[in-house]
C-alpha cells in the first residue's frame, strides 16, 4: 500500500491507496485535499478536547435548582450529544469536495459541519443548501459545477476516490471509467446498513430533501433504496425542519420487525442524529411481545379491517352514560336531587381530548359544584358542604356506575367476549360476522388485536391517574406551605424598607413559582411510545392493516410521514392504489414520489425473481437493475446447503450471507450451529435486510400470493449470488 502522497517527511497522508490506484496519488491530484483533511482532523481533535473539558466543568458545578439547574442540564445534554457525534468519526466525517465553475475555492462536503477556531468552514453539513449540488448535479444540470469528488473511506484512510467533471477542464482530477456508486454496491455487506452519503443519487436527493408537509410516499421496488433514501430524509429533517430541530419535535422511525432495528441502527447515529425512536408496531402497546400471530384467516381479515377508532370511541362512550333517573342525596343542610339534565351538564364538562380515565376529575368536579350552587344562599361553611358532597357514598356510587375507572385490556376483552357489546360498538358488522369474533374470557392476544389494545389504552388514560395527581397535588401544597413558611419568617426578620423592593419581590406569587422545586415529585408515568410525534417514518408500509394505520395515525396530529412500500411485496395483496389505501386511513395530503432502479439486485437475480411475482401481480413494478454480477443462480437439493455454505465461506472472507427458509420447509432446516456471517431467517423476517449471499430454501412449487411474494423477498435480498435449493431433487 501507498502509505504517504504529499506532507513533510515521517508524515500520513490521508490517503493510502493501493499499488493498482498509483496513478490517482500524485501530488497535483491530492495534496490540496491531504493539507485540508489534515486540517480537519485536527479540527476534530481539539473540539473532542474542548468539548471533553467542557462536560466535566458542567459536571462538577453544582446542580442547584429551579431554572439555573434547568438550563445546566440541558447544557450538558447538548454538549454530549455533539461530543458523541464528533467521537464516531475521523477524517472520514467529510464525503468529498466539489469545485464551483468559476474556479473559487473547493467546497468540502461532510456528514456534519465544522469550523476551525479562526471561523474558517471546514466542513459544510450534508443537509445544507450548500452541499446539495454534491448530490444533485448531473451531466445535463450541473447547478454550477466544475467538478465533483467522492471519497471512500477505510479504516479512517481514503482508499480510493472519484472524480466527476462538469465541464471542459480536467486538470487536477483523476477520471474513471468506474464510479463511486458501482463501488459501494460490489462492496461486501456487514450486519449493519451503512449510511451511503457518498453515493447519494439525484434522484434520491429530491426525495431526501422533500419538505415535510403532508405524506410522502417513497414507492419502489426491491433495491431502489427505499429505506437508505427514508432515514437520510429523517436526518435532514431533523436538521432543516423547524417543527423538529433544536429537539422541538419528535420523530419515530417504525420499521417490521426487530432484525430490522437492528440492521438500521447505526444509520442516524451516524449521520448525527442519537435521539430519533424506533420500534415496531408491537412495541407500542404492552401486550405485543407476547401477543401470538392470529391462526384464524377470517378472524385476522375481520380485525384488520374493522376500524378501532370507531369501535373504541363506542366502547369508552357506552361507559359514559348519566343516570336517566333523579339521583337524591343527604348534605348537612337539606336533601338534593341532581336531575338527569344537570347530570348531562356535568359529563359535558369533560374535555374530549383529554382520556376518559384522566377527565373524570372534571367530571365530577362539575357535579359536585352542581350540588353547591343548589346551596347559593349559604353565607359560611361552603367548605364544610364541599368535602360532605365529596364524601357521598350515594354520590360516589352513583357517579362510579355512570363513568367508572377502566383498563385498555379488560374493555378489549369485553368486546370478543360479549356479542351485545360488540354489536354496540360495531352495529355495522353483521351478526354473522360478530359471532367469528367471539372468543372466550381470558384468551391469549393476537397481533390483530393489537391496534384495538393500543387505541383503548390510548383512549382511555391511566386507570391509576387520579390517584397519581392527588399525591402529586398534597406533595405540591405541602412544598407551598413550607415556601410561604420561608417568605413569612424573611419578612418578619426584614421590617424596613432597603430600597430594593426585597418586601414586594417575596410576595410576589410568580417568585414564589420560580423558587418552587418540583424535581422530586413523582409525574404520572407515560410510555414514550405513548406520545405524540411530529413526523413518523413507516418501512414496509404495505403490510399494514387499516388497524394498524390507525395506531400510527393517532400518534401523529401533523399528519406528516415518510411512507416506505412497495405494492409488489404486500405478503396478503394489495389492489388499491397508494392515494386510495391513505385516504381511507384518514390522509389527504398526499405525495407519491418514485424509486425505479435496481442498486442491489444483480440482473441474473432480477431475471429469475421478476417471473414469480408477475405470476401473481401482473402489473408489478421491477425495478432495473443497474449491474450485473456475472455469477448465475444456481439450483439444487437441501441436502447441499452445508457444502454450499462452506464453499462460500471459504471464498469470501468478508460479506454475509442468509439462509432463508420458506414456511413449508421450516422442519427440513437447522437453526441453530450455522458458520459466522451466516443467519437464518423467514422470507417476512427479512424484509429491509440484505446480503451477499442468499440460500433459498422451500418446496419446487408453491402456490398463492403470499408464497409468491415471500419467494420474490427472499430472493431479492441478494447483492451477489442466490443458490435456491429445494425439498424434492429436481429432476
Amino acid at each position: 500500500m501507498i502509505s504517504r502522497a504529499t506532507g513533510a517527511p515521517g508524515s500520513t497522508s490521508t490517503f493510502d491507496l493501493p499499488d493498482s490506484l498509483g496513478h490517482k496519488t500524485a501530488p497535483e491530484l491530492v495534496a490540496d485535499d491531504d493539507r485540508h483533511l489534515t486540517a480537519v482532523a485536527d479540527c476534530l481533535a481539539t473540539s473532542i478536547r474542548s468539548l471533553e473539558d467542557r462536560l466535566a466543568a458542567l459536571r462538577r458545578q453544582a446542580g442547584g435548582g429551579g431554572r439555573r439547574a434547568v438550563d445546566r442540564d440541558l447544557e450538558i445534554h447538548q454538549t454530549t450529544d455533539r461530543l458523541q457525534s464528533l467521537r464516531r468519526h475521523r477524517q472520514d466525517l467529510c464525503l468529498g469536495r466539489i469545485v464551483p465553475a468559476d474556479g473559487t475555492e473547493p467546497v468540502y462536503i461532510g456528514r456534519i459541519g465544522l469550523t476551525d477556531t479562526g471561523g474558517r468552514q471546514l466542513l459544510v453539513d450534508w443537509r445544507t443548501p450548500m452541499a446539495e449540488p454534491f448530490f444533485a448535479a448531473t451531466a445535463a444540470r450541473s447547478m454550477g459545477l466544475g467538478s465533483r469528488r467522492r471519497y471512500r473511506w477505510a479504516h479512517g484512510r481514503i482508499v480510493d476516490y472519484w472524480d466527476e467533471a462538469f465541464g471542459e477542464r480536467t486538470d487536477g482530477l483523476a477520471l474513471d471509467d468506474d464510479s463511486a456508486l458501482i463501488a459501494s454496491l460490489e462492496a461486501a455487506r456487514s450486519p449493519r446498513m451503512r449510511d451511503v452519503l457518498g453515493t447519494i443519487a439525484a434522484d434520491q436527493d429530491a426525495i431526501i430533501r422533500a419538505g415535510s408537509h403532508g405524506a410522502l410516499i417513497v414507492d419502489g421496488g426491491p433495491g431502489t433504496g427505499k429505506t437508505v433514501v427514508a432515514l437520510h430524509r429523517a436526518a435532514s429533517l431533523l436538521y432543516a425542519d423547524p417543527r423538529l430541530g433544536g429537539n422541538r419535535g419528535q420523530m419515530l422511525v417504525v420499521g417490521p420487525h426487530e432484525p430490522y432495528l437492528a440492521y438500521i441502527s447505526d444509520v442516524l447515529p451516524a449521520l448525527g442524529e442519537e435521539g430519533v425512536r424506533t420500534c415496531t408496531l408491537r412495541d407500542m402497546v404492552p401486550e405485543g411481545a407476547d401477543a401470538v400471530d392470529e391462526s384464524d384467516s377470517a378472524v385476522a381479515g375481520l380485525k384488520a379491517h374493522l376500524d378501532p377508532l370507531t369501535t373504541i370511541d363506542a366502547a369508552i362512550r357506552f361507559y359514559q352514560q348519566p343516570p336517566a333517573s333523579p339521583t337524591t342525596i343527604d348534605t348537612p343542610w337539606d336533601e338534593v336531587t341532581i336531575t338527569p339534565a344537570e347530570w348531562a351538564a356535568a359529563f359535558d364538562a369533560a374535555d374530549p381530548s383529554v382520556p376518559h380515565n384522566e377527565t373524570r376529575e372534571d367530571v365530577w368536579d362539575a357535579l359536585v359544584q352542581t350540588v353547591l350552587d343548589k346551596h347559593a344562599d349559604i353565607d359560611s361553611g361552603v367548605g364544610q358542604l364541599a368535602a360532605a358532597v365529596s364524601g357521598n357514598t350515594d354520590l360516589r356510587k352513583a357517579f362510579a356506575r355512570s363513568w367508572p375507572v377502566l383498563d385498555g385490556p379488560t374493555l378489549v376483552a369485553d368486546l370478543w367476549a360479549v356479542p351485545a357489546f360488540l354489536a354496540y360498538c360495531a352495529p355495522a358488522l353483521p351478526a354473522d360476522r360478530r359471532r367469528i369474533l367471539e372468543r372466550p374470557e381470558g384468551s391469549p392476544w393476537t397481533d390483530a388485536d393489537l391496534p384495538f389494545l393500543d387505541l383503548a389504552r390510548r383512549g382511555l388514560g391511566d386507570p391509576d391517574f387520579s390517584r397519581k395527581r392527588r399525591r402529586r397535588e398534597t406533595a405540591l401544597a405541602a412544598q407551598r406551605a413550607q415556601m410561604d413558611q420561608v417568605v413569612d419568617d424573611l419578612l418578619a426578620a426584614h421590617t424596613y424598607d432597603d430600597g430594593e423592593g426585597l418586601a414586594s419581590m417575596l410576595r410576589s406569587e410568580d417568585l414564589r413559582e420560580v423558587l418552587m422545586d418540583e424535581s422530586g415529585i413523582d409525574e404520572p408515568h407515560r410510555d414514550p411510545l405513548d406520545a405524540t410525534f411530529a413526523h413518523i417514518v413507516v418501512d414496509e408500509a404495505q403490510e399494514l392493516t387499516d388497524a394498524q394505520w390507525a395506531m400510527l395515525v393517532s400518534r401523529c396530529p401533523t399528519r406528516s410521514l415518510t411512507i416506505v412500500g412497495d405494492r409488489a411485496q404486500a405478503r396478503h395483496g394489495f389492489t388499491e392504489s397508494w392515494s386510495q389505501r391513505l385516504t381511507r386511513i384518514g390522509l389527504s395530503d398526499i405525495t407519491l414520489a418514485g424509486l425505479n432502479v435496481n442498486y442491489r439486485t444483480p440482473e441474473e437475480i432480477m431475471e429469475v425473481a421478476a417471473p414469480v411475482i408477475r405470476a401473481v401481480l401482473p402489473d408489478a413494478n421491477i425495478p432495473t437493475s443497474i449491474r450485473r454480477s456475472h455469477i448465475p443462480v444456481t439450483y439444487g437439493h437441501v441436502a447441499e446447503l452445508d457444502s454450499t455454505l462452506t464453499g462460500w465461506l471459504a471464498d469470501n472472507p468478508e460479506g454475509t450471507a442468509c439462509v432463508i427458509v420458506e414456511p413449508e420447509a421450516a422442519d427440513a432446516v437447522p437453526t441453530t450451529a450455522l458458520p459466522d456471517r451466516v443467519r437464518s431467517l423467514t422470507p417476512e423476517q427479512t424484509k429491509g435486510l440484505e446480503f451477499d449471499l442468499v440460500v433459498l430454501v422451500g418446496p419446487a412449487e408453491n402456490a398463492g400470493i403470499t408464497a409468491a411474494v415471500d419467494r420474490y423477498v427472499a430472493m431479492t435480498r441478494a447483492t451477489a449470488r442466490l443458490a435456491v435449493l429445494t425439498l424434492d431433487r429436481i429432476r
